[in-house]
């Protein structure tokens, strides 16, 4: 055991924020981006926590509700609380299905078995002392787990093996076997519960239903071998509040009222405490191992989140709340997402960003961070359905404190490339360890493999910038001045901010300038004259990308993309709902998109941008991804494990629009012959751009036809068009 120096304080990456009554429970859907929330109010809240709206609310329960789970593929959630009541709800008839009455006393967890299309089991813990195992197709009692001498304030099932975790105020923790329930639901012999007519493993016919009654009472007042104790874990000096199992490995996490967090391993035949995690200053009252990564986190009565690498054994975050004391904690199972309750309602939250870290280089290459590697990605030697081909480039060290442990938020964050030397490879890799630091790593560019130089390093706020040939620029963390350097990482010249509160630097699109970031403001400055070229507006700007020819630069906010045109005079600006994930320009050799297409990408759709503020739906995402080029009606992009992918997308709306804006007539009328265009919408768009004429091709129905020919004066279209109304009217 040791004692922990205290882990950094970090802000947390919040999704969304509820506020409400005391939120006791919580479970994520496996697969919307939905999570319920069970109050202390009685209320059960269903919210979208990417929109941040409230579905809906079920409200049945009488007093608290403190166990919430939802069903993997039906459905189905169920709910208990401090009514001894266990409800089944379906959320898209939008009632409770049913009540499962048997318990004594308050109900603290309730969990769906993880597979629930075999083992159609809820599992209940209660403070009358016991666990619960219910058929919820027969809508029956299974077991009645029987052992612990105060309330089990926690039960969850292994998420492969038959065994259950059960956490309890008696101080333990216990871990059971269901292996003897399993055989007998899935009838091994002499465990069908002896229908009449049915013979057991002796040859006995079926009980009659007297002595199958006389059984049940019994499995009511002594519990049944179904299900039995396989280890009890004592080492907690107070009531334990949750236990859980590690998704994969032998191990076990459990928190208790003695402000700690213990470790355990488990064998085939016993289980033993492994470690003790201290910090908590308070009741600690839930814990989880993350899905992920090796982490353990927990939260407590101390108003923190605390976040434990498990092989280290040391704390590497803590988050705090002012007011609010955390009662619960859910893992997302597929995505990186966390989520707590509190007195006054929950967050959903990231313990770090997925955005790979990667920058263009010069030609078909794409430089980009993944692990602890620089990789270069050259797409010109794309293979059938590949994207291209990774080439290595070099080894990032750990760096700062927390260099002995693989942290959170120790990996890069930014990549910048040199596009101003020609002759060598430069790279600045800025990461937010310690505040802020960036590293400077040197390659040659025609030896793969050749010698690379790194460990020039430095301190900074956000990511760096090259300035030109042999220079570069980073932000003073602490004075917020423009600190220029050359390659030799020796500092040349300090410049003052022209503007007080800069936070970032970002390229400038042209060497010498860098546009930097202040409150709600993008301000393009030239280093050497000390000048401002120009400056707009743009709330919370998180990223820029600028054309390819450098006429234009898009800046990415957090919902919203302006694209301006080289001395950043704004050309449009366009708002979304949902926040903006990255965004290219296309970059094909013909058709006139090349730096006038922008394509973004949100959590889950592909859209474009035209610097005419013109916008659209491409298509649907599964998973969110991080554009890097745009060729024809190709998206090359990284996914979140930095793999470059790329998929097919359908550019023809964007490209007749900008056909339309330029004039290109002839482009237009092509694609009104040849391509899938239509609908009303593009037959609005046409009309309200003043393009009647055009419209014309797309309908057929009489009525608009007359409309539009008669707007654009083709008169043998309007009289062809009131004929054939006369005739439908005549009919």
């Amino acid at each position: 055991d040791f004692h922990l120096h205290e882990p950094k304080k970090t802000t947390m990456l919040t999704k969304f924020e509820s506020k409400s009554a005391r939120v006791k429970g919580l479970a994520f859907h496996p697969v919307r981006p939905w999570i319920c929330a069970s109050l202390h109010n009685g209320v059960i809240q269903l919210w979208d926590y990417r929109v941040g709206t409230v579905i809906d609310r079920f409200e049945e329960h009488d007093g608290p509700v403190r166990g919430v789970d939802f069903h993997l593929h039906e459905p189905l959630i169920v709910t208990g609380g401090d009514d001894y009541k266990i409800k089944v709800w379906d959320y898209k008839l939008r009632r409770c299905l049913f009540t499962l009455l048997g318990h004594l006393d308050y109900i603290r967890t309730v969990q769906f078995h993880p597979n629930a299309t075999q083992f159609p089991w809820i599992l209940s813990a209660s403070d009358d002392q016991t666990l619960r195992l219910w058929d919820f197709h027969k809508r029956s009692c299974l077991s009645v787990l029987t052992g612990h001498n105060h309330y089990v304030m926690c039960a969850a099932f292994h998420p492969s093996e038959d065994l259950i975790v059960s956490a309890s105020l008696d101080q333990t923790v216990r871990v059971w076997d269901t292996t003897g329930l399993r055989k007998k639901h899935l009838g091994g012999p002499g465990m069908d519960g002896g229908y009449p007519g049915m013979m057991d493993a002796n040859g006995n016919r079926g009980q009659s239903p007297a002595a199958a009654t006389a059984l049940n009472v019994q499995a009511e007042l002594f519990g049944t071998n179904d299900v039995v104790v396989k280890y009890v874990l004592e080492g907690h000096d107070r009531g334990v509040n949750w236990a859980a199992f590690h998704p994969t490995l032998p191990l076990l996490a459990s928190a208790a009222d003695d402000r700690q967090v213990k470790l355990w391993r488990m064998s085939e035949t016993k289980a033993w405490e492994v470690d003790t995690l201290r910090g908590h200053a308070n009741n600690v009252s839930c814990c989880l191992f993350h899905p992920k990564q090796e982490l353990v986190v927990s939260n407590s009565e101390d108003r923190s989140i605390r976040v434990w690498d498990v092989s280290k054994r040391v704390g590497v975050q803590t988050f705090r709340r002012e007011g609010d004391r955390f009662w619960i904690l859910a893992a997302h199972r597929s995505q990186n997402l966390l989520a707590a309750g509190h007195d006054s309602g929950m967050i959903v939250f990231k313990l770090e960003r997925e955005r790979p870290a990667s920058a263009s280089g010069p030609g078909d290459k794409l430089y980009y961070v993944r692990g602890r590697e620089l990789f270069c990605h050259d797409y010109a030697r794309a293979t059938g359905g590949s994207s291209g081909v990774d080439v290595p480039i070099a080894s990032l060290r750990r760096v700062g404190q927390q260099a002995q442990t693989d942290g959170i938020g120790s990996g890069p964050r930014f990549l910048s490339y040199n596009m101003h030397n020609p002759t060598e490879g430069n790279v600045l890799v800025c990461s937010e360890v310690d505040g802020g630091c960036y590293e400077l790593i040197t390659f040659s560019l025609t030896k793969a493999g050749g010698s690379v130089t790194d460990g020039k390093r430095g301190a900074c706020l956000g990511p760096g910038v090259f300035l030109g040939r042999n220079r570069f620029a980073v932000l003073d963390r602490h004075k917020r001045e423009i600190v220029v350097k050359n390659l030799n990482n020796e500092t040349t010249k300090r410049v003052q901010a022209p503007v007080p509160n800069v936070d970032c630097l970002f390229d400038g699109g042209a060497s010498g300038r860098i546009i930097l970031r202040s409150d709600d403001r993008a301000v393009l400055f030239e280093v050497q004259s000390r000048r401002v070229i120009g400056e707009l507006t743009a709330p919370k700007i998180k990223n820029i990308v600028w054309s390819p020819d450098g006429s234009k630069v898009a800046l990415l906010c957090k919902y919203g993309v302006v694209i301006a045109d080289r001395q950043l005079e704004q050309l449009c600006s366009i708002s979304d709902t949902v926040r903006i994930k990255s965004g290219a320009w296309d970059i094909s050799p013909t058709g006139g998109t090349n730096s006038n297409l922008f394509v973004y990408t949100t959590l889950h759709h592909v859209k474009y941008c035209l610097p005419t503020g013109d916008t659209g739906t491409i298509r649907t995402l599964d998973n969110p991804i991080y554009a890097t080029r745009v060729v024809k009606d190709q998206l090359f992009c990284l996914d979140r494990e930095a793999r470059s992918r790329v998929i097919s997308i359908d550019t023809t709306e964007a490209r007749f629009k900008l056909a339309l804006a330029n004039k290109k007539y002839g482009q237009v009328m092509h694609m009104v012959r040849h391509s899938r265009l239509c609908g009303r919408a593009i037959v609005a768009y046409l009309q309200s751009k003043g393009f009647p004429e055009v419209a014309l091709h797309f309908v057929r129905d009489p009525q608009t036809r007359f409309r539009l020919a008669l707007a654009c004066g083709n008169i043998e279209a309007a009289m062809e068009s009131a004929f054939s109304l006369e005739q439908q009217q005549g009919a």
